[in-house]
């Protein structure tokens, strides 16, 4: 059989990632090498995402190294992949999806609610932080990067009352003990693609097309192409507040997006349903922008919203 080269971000959680795709591969017969990657999102550690405002900023550079032959395929987490790919390149698979939800950690508090006032709570992303506004104004928000250990060891140490991450990131890494809430998708309305992985390889690449279809889910390409759809139609990536969350529904897809201001002082939700993804996404997002969605983004694209504090 083949040897792979796959191409992957230096995280434990990328690595994990990688290497699950590379077990899955190895059954298959193949041999695999990893090559660790270092991104531009993993070189600016000491800024907020939002602020930092690249696409791509987490893929731009093992694209690089795909073009150029060195690596055969990359394994990314999906919600961390732009909606729209360089020209040359293609999405090959998206992998089984794991819980897609968001989750609240803490050493002291059981829950959103349990949090007193003007509680500190960890995370750079102002989707996460526009949702947690709207329930809890009082809230104050920090900017929290790094990897998923380095996030889990500073709420241990105390610098946070509280922190929110991916359920799928601390379920693949088996760090789930801090985990005191599952947050609804109607509580936290997850980041499109979140908990699936995507695989990328160079477009036209028939040989690793055919190696690779296997690893490709039908139920998570559907749902997550629609989100990533509602996504595209709002011009937004992973750094914006925008969420999306779509599931089988009645032989169709059920989809709910939200647009929300960073402060918390405008959400808006839509669902919908329909049978093609793409449609259903695009539906959803011209009516959120129709609703007011594209002032919102505009703010936040000219920096007008608020970046969290760096505690």
């Amino acid at each position: 059989m083949a040897q792979l080269r796959i191409g992957s971000r230096g995280s434990q959680l990328a690595l994990w990632q990688a290497n699950h795709i590379s077990a899955l591969l190895r059954g298959r017969g193949h041999e695999v090498e990893i090559e660790i990657i270092k991104t531009t999102g993993d070189k600016i550690t000491d800024v907020a995402l939002a602020q930092v405002g690249t696409k791509g900023m987490f893929t731009k550079e093992i694209e690089e190294a795909l073009a150029a032959g060195r690596v055969d395929l990359a394994v990314h987490s999906l919600k961390d992949l732009p909606t729209e790919l360089p020209p040359g390149f293609e999405l090959v698979a998206i992998t089984t999806r794991v819980n897609p939800r968001d989750v609240f950690l803490s050493v002291k508090y059981d829950s959103v609610a349990a949090l007193p006032k003007g509680g500190r709570v960890g995370t750079s992303s102002l989707r996460r932080q526009a949702q947690l506004k709207v329930v809890r104004p009082d809230l104050v928000i920090h900017a929290l990067r790094g990897n998923v250990d380095t996030r889990v060891r500073k709420l241990e140490a105390g610098d946070y009352d509280a922190i929110i991450l991916a359920a799928a990131g601390l379920t693949r890494l088996g760090k789930t003990q801090l985990v005191k809430e599952v947050l609804s998708e109607e509580f936290m309305c997850p980041a499109a693609g979140q908990g699936a992985l995507g695989i990328e390889i160079r477009a036209g690449d028939e040989a690793m097309r055919a190696h690779l279809a296997f690893l490709d889910d039908p139920a998570a390409r559907a749902t997550t192409t629609c989100e990533r759809a509602l996504l595209n139609k709002l011009g937004g990536g992973c750094q914006v507040p925008i969420g999306a969350f779509a599931e089988s529904s009645e032989g169709g897809l059920q989809l709910t997006a939200i647009v929300a201001r960073a402060d918390g002082s405008v959400i808006l939700r839509e669902t919908q349903r329909g049978n093609d993804p793409i449609a259903l996404g695009e539906l959803v997002g011209e009516t959120l922008l129709q609703r007011g969605a594209d002032q919102i983004l505009e703010d936040v694209y000219g920096a007008a919203a608020v970046a969290p504090q760096q505690p």
